[in-house]
């Protein structure tokens, strides 16, 4: 692995898992980096999804009430399953990692850059949430910047009572449908959307959007950040994510470097070539950075 020019580490959002970088790992690797993913735990191979999901007939308000099995997932446990990921990718190569997170992944990659800021080059956000300390996730969806989000108008029943927030990722109507690509893939070719709703699982444990963002300008704010605006971000829009990156910029010192896609939040699905750029040259630039700052 001596001759792996870097690695990068990519963490999904929400309801998502490792697979939706599948179109970008191909691209980075091909450059002679290693890309490595995972699930988190609570998702994807680590999901379990609510019985009346699977039964027939499909009974929404059954669904909709049904405790989550994932309930106790902790956000701990999410930056735990990062930082050994990091660590393994920095064992790959010679140099420090890039850690990227896409939307909720963002609160995991905060996390774990303020744990182990020695091993990264750079930290990215993709459309993620890129929350100041002391604030949690569901706070900022909750701030008047994220008012045209159309993301909660999926959620089903009520996350407090069943410890997670849910959507419906099985059986639903055209509208909810509509509604669910509207929100994460507007512009992603229909046939594409249907493989990309099929990898989803149902529920996000209440903990990680209730955990308080934990970052400091002494060990966060020593990581070179990078942000990519999602232009046509219908979950996370525009004008949320830059309101997150003026606020971590006045909290905790320094400027976030900012690129933009004119995509909805799922670009390594839509633009994959375009992302992959993005991400190869910001490792470039993080690393001429480092080499210029080198005694």
């Amino acid at each position: 692995m001596s001759a792996t020019k870097a690695a990068f580490v990519l963490v999904h959002g929400g309801w998502h898992n490792h697979s939706a970088w599948d179109r970008v790992t191909p691209m980075l690797e091909a450059q002679g980096f290693a890309a490595l993913t995972l699930d988190l735990p609570g998702a994807g191979a680590n999901a379990i999804a609510p019985k009346s999901l699977s039964r027939r007939p499909f009974d929404p308000a059954a669904f909709a009430a049904e405790r989550s099995p994932i309930a106790g997932v902790t956000q701990e446990e999410r930056t735990r399953a990062v930082v050994a990921l990091v660590r393994e990718a920095a064992s790959r190569c010679d140099g420090k990692v890039i850690l990227v997170g896409h939307s909720a992944g963002g609160m995991t990659i905060s996390a774990v850059a303020e744990q182990v800021p020695d091993l990264l080059l750079a930290v990215v956000y993709l459309a993620g949430f890129l929350v100041p300390n002391g604030v949690p996730l569901l706070a900022m969806l909750m701030h008047e910047t994220m008012s045209s989000a159309l993301s909660p108008g999926l959620f089903v029943g009520d996350p407090v009572a069943i410890g997670a927030t849910r959507i419906n990722a099985g059986p639903a109507d055209d509208d909810y449908r509509s509604l669910l690509k509207a929100s994460f893939y507007a512009d992603v070719p229909e046939a594409e959307f249907a493989q990309a709703a099929a990898q989803l699982h149902c529920d996000e444990s209440n903990a990680g959007a209730l955990a308080l963002s934990e970052i400091t300008p002494e060990r966060f704010g020593t990581v070179p950040r990078h942000y990519i605006r999602c232009a046509q971000d219908r979950a996370v829009p525009l004008t949320g994510q830059d309101h997150m990156i003026a606020t971590v910029d006045g909290t905790i010192g320094g400027k976030t470097i900012t690129h933009t896609l004119e995509s909805s939040h799922s670009p390594f699905l839509s633009q994959p070539a375009a992302l992959s750029k993005i991400l190869i040259d910001i490792w470039a630039k993080s690393l001429a950075e480092q080499s210029a700052e080198a005694p």
